[in-house]
């Protein structure tokens, strides 16, 4: 197996924590962005992310049914808010760009229109603002520790 570095530019990692606590800020709402950062880091299969931002969110009050069946937020009716749905949903086509290349394509390559516009009926500009700088800040930190395979367990609340 390759060796890789553990090692974070301290500028980098307080670039994106500064990134990260703005984005959380303007959201204005905590439960939501732990929902966010848990759901992205998911589809990201990234280990230390999951592990922390699940600390945060038990730490934050939340449930153990809304964590545990967060993967499969679509079919658990009554369990999230339309709120928290239409976060989710931009959440993923924000994190999984795939598929054609034209704009016009149904996720072909882009956010898809009903998508935001969902969001966009939940959220006012300033939040929709920072929902989508939060979405965009965790898959940074994802990529960032899934690229150098960050083990779970080195974060404590």
């Amino acid at each position: 197996m390759t060796v890789r570095t553990n090692l974070l530019d301290r500028e980098v990692g307080q670039a994106m924590s500064a990134l990260s606590a703005a984005a959380k800020r303007g959201l204005g709402d905590s439960v939501l962005a732990e929902l966010v950062m848990i759901r992205a880091s998911q589809l990201n299969h990234c280990a230390f992310c999951l592990d922390m931002h699940l600390a945060l969110a038990r730490e934050g009050g939340e449930s153990e049914q809304r964590l545990g069946l967060l993967d499969a937020w679509e079919e658990a009716d009554g369990l999230y808010t339309e709120r928290e749905r239409a976060a989710l949903a931009l959440t993923e086509a924000v994190t999984v760009l795939t598929g054609g290349t034209s704009r016009t394509e149904s996720g072909g390559g882009f956010v898809p229109d009903a998508v935001y516009e969902r969001a966009a009926a939940h959220f006012t500009d300033g939040e929709l603002a920072h929902l989508v700088g939060l979405i965009a800040v965790i898959n940074g930190w994802n990529r960032l520790m899934v690229s150098r395979r960050i083990p779970p367990g080195g974060y404590t609340p």
